[in-house]
Formats: structure tokens, C-alpha cells, sequence
């Protein structure tokens, strides 16, 4: 997964002063593991997503509140997050534009996998809620954010010659539609279409 070192660095706009994610990150395990708390990796994740989004307000010169965030805030904190993404993404120029597998390395930019950005928004919207956030203010719901992370999909899709479709899955017959293919005589037992035979003529039977 490509966000596992987006919370060490600084904002950008950060005067690194020190402290930084890494403390706010390990306070906040250290509290967990000392109140007993066993808390799923879904919720660990979206805890530690959320200190990073907060640090990074607190780096934003000049300093946002959360109450100030807009979606074009989000868009800046997705692209900041690029720096540190593990996904080689081929330019339009680039010989290997389009090819799953290169067989040789690029100067191509890493970037941030868009399945990586799409799942960290869900994360971060939720807990947007979960911490006093009104759903209708929700900056990480915001259509800009959609909009965005649809872009990264197709173009990170072309780039990199891969399918983010669902592959659906094929249903099973209805037991009613394959009863309907076949018969039964008056036992229960199946006759296949092909014993439905037309009457012997007259004088056939000895």
C-alpha cells in the first residue's frame, strides 16, 4: 500500500519545528495499548489517517481549522501525498505508456496508487463524521474530491495499461428457469425433450 510513509514528513508548508506525525501517531498507540483497547486495522488505519490530516492543517501556512476545510484543501492534501506514493505512473511520452509489465526501468514519476487515494478519502470522510463533522460540510465528500480521484482512476488505468472494472461475477441458473427446461412424466421422473415421440401409425403394434 503506498501511504505507509505519508506520515512522517511534514507539510510542506511545515516550519519543522519537530514533534511532527510520527509523535502524534505513537501517543496515540501508546494511550490505546495503556486503556486495553484492541481496535481493528480499519480503525487503527482511519486514526492514524486522521492525525496526519490534522498535522497537516496545523503545517498549512497560514494554519487551517478543521472548520475551514474545503474540498479544494482535500485536493492539495492528495497531491502533497504524491511525494511519497511507490506506483510508477508512465507519461504519455514515455516508451512504456501503457504496458502492465515494463521490461526496464523509466524516469517516470511514483505517484500515489489511485486504489490507495480512494480508500484513505473513504477513511478520512468517515472520520470527518466521527469527529463532530456535519455530513453536508463534508469536505472529503465534496464532487471536486470525486472528480479528482475518477481522474487518477482512467488516467492512472491508460498509464499503466491495468483494469480497475469489477470483474463481475456470473450467476447461477434460477432453479426455476432450468425446471423450465425440462419435463417430467406423472412419477416425477425426468423425460428429456427428445422422448416426446410422435404416435406409432395404426396396425404398427402386434
Amino acid at each position: 500500500m503506498d501511504l505507509v510513509a505519508h506520515a512522517a514528513p511534514d507539510s510542506p508548508h511545515s516550519d519543522n519545528s519537530g514533534g511532527g506525525v510520527g509523535g502524534a501517531v505513537g501517543a496515540v498507540a501508546t494511550s490505546s495499548a495503556a486503556a486495553g483497547a484492541s481496535p481493528s486495522r480499519y480503525e487503527s488505519q482511519k486514526r492514524r489517517d486522521w492525525n496526519t490530516f490534522g498535522q497537516y492543517l496545523r503545517n498549512h501556512r497560514p494554519p487551517l481549522s478543521l472548520a475551514r476545510c474545503s474540498g479544494a484543501h482535500v485536493l492539495e492534501f492528495l497531491r502533497y501525498l504524491d511525494q511519497f506514493g511507490k506506483t510508477k505512473v508512465h507519461a504519455p511520452a514515455c516508451p512504456f505508456f501503457g504496458h502492465p509489465a515494463p521490461p526496464a526501468p523509466c524516469p517516470c514519476p511514483l505517484r500515489q496508487a489511485w486504489g490507495s487515494l480512494d480508500a484513505l478519502v473513504g477513511r478520512l470522510r468517515a472520520a470527518y463524521e466521527e469527529n463532530g463533522g456535519r455530513p453536508e460540510n463534508n469536505p472529503f465528500g465534496a464532487r471536486a474530491v470525486r472528480l479528482y480521484l475518477r481522474e487518477v482512476r482512467e488516467h492512472q488505468a491508460r498509464a499503466r495499461g491495468v483494469s480497475y472494472e469489477k470483474k463481475k461475477r456470473k450467476k447461477p441458473p434460477h432453479p426455476a428457469a432450468a425446471a423450465a427446461v425440462s419435463t417430467h412424466d406423472a412419477n416425477g421422473h425426468h423425460l428429456p425433450h427428445h422422448h416426446h415421440m410422435p404416435p406409432p401409425p395404426p396396425g404398427a403394434a402386434a
